[in-house]
């Protein structure tokens, strides 16, 4: 059985540096990436609150409807107290 080589601290601050210019060109992807990820946690707990009363497919259109809610109360927040950006 191999060892799994071990990333230096030196190596630490340039592999940092590459991977925040690398996300923030790619930010669609990396945050509809993250959307999906968390409908997934979001949807798993709705339908594990309902149990198997409602259907998956509407669990998961709950999941989106709670993200779009949330993105939507995080944008006006901020454009309320910080007009001045918009």
């Amino acid at each position: 059985m191999e060892k799994i080589p071990m990333i230096k601290t030196t190596q630490l601050k340039p592999l940092i540096t590459f991977l925040g210019k690398r996300i923030s060109k790619q930010s669609l992807a990396i945050s509809l990436f993250l959307a999906l990820c968390l409908n997934t946690l979001f949807a798993s707990t709705i339908y594990g609150a309902t149990g198997a009363t409602i259907a998956r497919n509407t669990v998961y259109a709950l999941g989106i409807l709670l993200l779009v809610t949330i993105s939507l109360s995080i944008y006006l927040f901020i454009v309320i107290f910080q007009p001045e950006r918009f």
